[in-house]
C-alpha cells in the first residue's frame, strides 16, 4: 500500500503517475476536497506562471501536472484563478478515477516494524502502509508572526477591504496584495526587509515573477503604492488611543494605521504536521535524500512546493512535477513493485523527470 497525503497538484499528479504505471494498491487522503487550497485563494488571485498549449512542439503547459493535459486548453486562459485550477485538478481526478478519500484527516503516522500505521480517525481507526508520500502544500499553513493583522491567506476578496492599507512583507503575496488593493483605488504602503523588490536573480523562485512586475508597473497602479525597503516589522499591536494599530520596526520606528495591516510573511511547510518523520534544518525545511526521501524515516517521501535539494527550490508546479517520477521509481525498486516501465519514458520525454540537479543552477546572459 502506498499512501499519498494531500489532494493538491502534487498529490493528484503523483496519483496519476501511479495509476498510469499500473499500480492499484494506493490511496490519496485529503482532509478537505481535491484542490481545496485553490478554492481558498482570494477571488482575484491568479496563477503567476502562464499556461500555454504547446504539446505539439514538445513543450508542456507550465501548470500541467501530467503529460497530455493543459489548463490553458481546458479553460482558454493564460493565468487561471484558484477556482479554475481547483476544477482542473478535480477533472483529472474524475477522468483517471483516482482513489481519493476526501474529508479524511490524518491524525497520526507511526512506524511499526517495516510499515507505517496511518490513523485516520480520533477513535484510532486506520491502516498500514509500506510507503508514505507527504504531498501537503503550504497555503493552508500561514505564518502569523504578529498579534494582529489580516494574513493574505485570510482574504476572500480584496474588494471587501476598506481604507488605505499597510502591507508587511516583500514576496509574491505582498506584491499581489498591493496590486489588487491599488486596483481597487486604495493607497498602499509596503514595508519589507530587503533592499528592493526587484532582485536580479534568474531563478523566479527567488524574485518577483514577470507577471507580477508587469502588473506593478502599470502607472495607475504604481502611483498608489509606496515602498519602504529595509524595514523589518517586529510587532503589530492594537492601539486604543488612536483606534487603530501600531507597527514597530527593527530600527525602532513605529507606524500607526487606522486599518489592520495585511500580513504577507509567507506560509509554513505542510509537512510540519508530521514533523517527527523528518529531520529539520535551521530554516524549517526537511533534510531529504537525493530521492526526496526522509533521512530518518525510510520510505517516507516529500513532494510538492516545500522540496529543496541543495540550492534548488521546487516551489512552482513546473518544478516539483519533475520529481514525481523520481519518487515513484525509487518506491517501485524499493518494494519490487511490478509496473509499466514505459511510463517513465513518457515522463522523461515530457520534461517531467529531473534527476540531474546541476542543470538548475543557471545564469542569464541578458
Amino acid at each position: 500500500m502506498i499512501t499519498i497525503i494531500g489532494g493538491g497538484p502534487a498529490g493528484i499528479g503523483m496519483g496519476v503517475l501511479l495509476k498510469q504505471s499500473g499500480i492499484t494498491d494506493f490511496v490519496i487522503l485529503e482532509r478537505d476536497i481535491v484542490g481545496s487550497t485553490f478554492f481558498q485563494w482570494p477571488i482575484e488571485t491568479r496563477l503567476i506562471t502562464p499556461s500555454f498549449t504547446a504539446h505539439g512542439f514538445g513543450q508542456l503547459d507550465l501548470n500541467a501536472i501530467l503529460p497530455d493535459t493543459s489548463p490553458a486548453y481546458t479553460f482558454g486562459k493564460e493565468h487561471l484563478s484558484g477556482e479554475e485550477y481547483g476544477d482542473y485538478l478535480d477533472l483529472i481526478t474524475g477522468h483517471f478515477e483516482l482513489p481519493v478519500q476526501e474529508n479524511t484527516n490524518v491524525y497520526r503516522i507511526e512506524k511499526k516494524g517495516e510499515q507505517y500505521w496511518i490513523q485516520t480517525s480520533e477513535d484510532g481507526d486506520g491502516f498500514y502502509s509500506t510507503s508514505v508520500i507527504v504531498a501537503c502544500g503550504e497555503f493552508q499553513f500561514p505564518k502569523r508572526p504578529f498579534s494582529y493583522g489580516v494574513h493574505y491567506g485570510d482574504v476572500v476578496s480584496w474588494a471587501e477591504l476598506e481604507g488605505p492599507r499597510v502591507i508587511i512583507g516583500g514576496g509574491e503575496s505582498a506584491a499581489d496584495a498591493a496590486y489588487h488593493l491599488a486596483a481597487e483605488g486604495k493607497s498602499v504602503d509596503v514595508y519589507y526587509p530587503a533592499s528592493t523588490w526587484f532582485d536580479t536573480e534568474v531563478d523566479p523562485s527567488r524574485t518577483l515573477s514577470p507577471f507580477t512586475r508587469e502588473r506593478l508597473s502599470i502607472p495607475v497602479i504604481s502611483k498608489k503604492i509606496v515602498e519602504h525597503p529595509q524595514k523589518r516589522a517586529v510587532s503589530v499591536e492594537k492601539n486604543d488611543e488612536i483606534n487603530g494599530y501600531c507597527i514597530k520596526f527593527e530600527d525602532g520606528e513605529c507606524v500607526e494605521t487606522e486599518w489592520e495591516p495585511i500580513i504577507c510573511t509567507g506560509f509554513s511547510n505542510g509537512a510540519k504536521q508530521f514533523a517527527h518523520l523528518f529531520e529539520w534544518n535551521e530554516e524549517g525545511l526537511p533534510f531529504l535524500t537525493d530521492k526526496d526521501e526522509s533521512t530518518v524515516a525510510p520510505s517516507v517521501f516529500l513532494i510538492g512546493p516545500s522540496v529543496r535539494q541543495s540550492n534548488t527550490i521546487f516551489c512552482f508546479i513546473y518544478k516539483f512535477r519533475q520529481r514525481f517520477a523520481i519518487v515513484a521509481e525509487e518506491i517501485f525498486k524499493r518494494h519490487g513493485l511490478e509496473h509499466t516501465a514505459s511510463v517513465f519514458e513518457l515522463y522523461k520525454s515530457s520534461s517531467m523527470y529531473l534527476d540531474d540537479l546541476s542543470c538548475c543552477e543557471k545564469d542569464c546572459a541578458c
